[in-house]
Parts: C-alpha cells; structure tokens; sequence
C-alpha cells in the first residue's frame, strides 16, 4: 500500500489486522482437517469472513480521508489506488464500499 493509499500507521493496522485473518484462516484448515464439528468450523469461517470485511472497509476509509484531505488543502479530488497509484472518483470508492457489504 506504500505510495499512497493509507498512512503508514493506517498501513501498519491493516496489514495486522489481515495478518490476524490469515491465522484465523489457518485455525480453520486446521479444523477441517482435524474433522471438528460443524459448529467450530463455521464460527472460526465466520471470524475470518468478519476480519476480512473490517481490513477492507479499513483500506476504504483510509481512501476516503485521502480523498476529504486532498479537498481541504486544495489538492486533486480522489484517493489512490494501492496496486496502479490512478485516482479513484467518489463514485468508484463507493463501488469499492458496497462490493464489501
């Protein structure tokens, strides 16, 4: 996300907060395999699911302070985009917005 889409403490959170999705992910391998009950498989799937949908409403709403930042200074309306560095619009962080809902 270097370059533009988040500061670097916002960066630092949701690589964390992806990397506790991933260990969840893991525990729920690990259950699979383990031949857990129903229960415990889908609560652990569940926790993943949440945590992957609150690390990218976390990458959105970095996006969005960008973009209310750059308004306020005077700057190019639009947040960036981690992989390509391009502008998104309002319209296109509110696709990316609802696409997690």
């Amino acid at each position: 996300m270097s370059g533009g889409l988040a500061s670097d403490d916002a960066q630092r959170r949701i690589a964390n907060r992806l990397k506790r999705a991933r260990g969840q992910l893991d525990s729920v391998i690990e259950a699979v395999e383990s031949g857990a009950d129903c229960r415990t498989v889908v609560t652990r799937l569940s926790a993943v699911s949440s945590a992957l949908d609150r690390a990218g409403f976390a990458i959105i709403s970095s996006a969005l302070r960008d973009c209310l930042a750059e308004e306020a200074t005077g700057g190019r309306p639009g947040a960036r985009d981690a992989g390509a560095g391009e502008r998104l619009d309002p319209e296109e962080l509110e696709k990316l917005f609802l696409s997690l809902a």
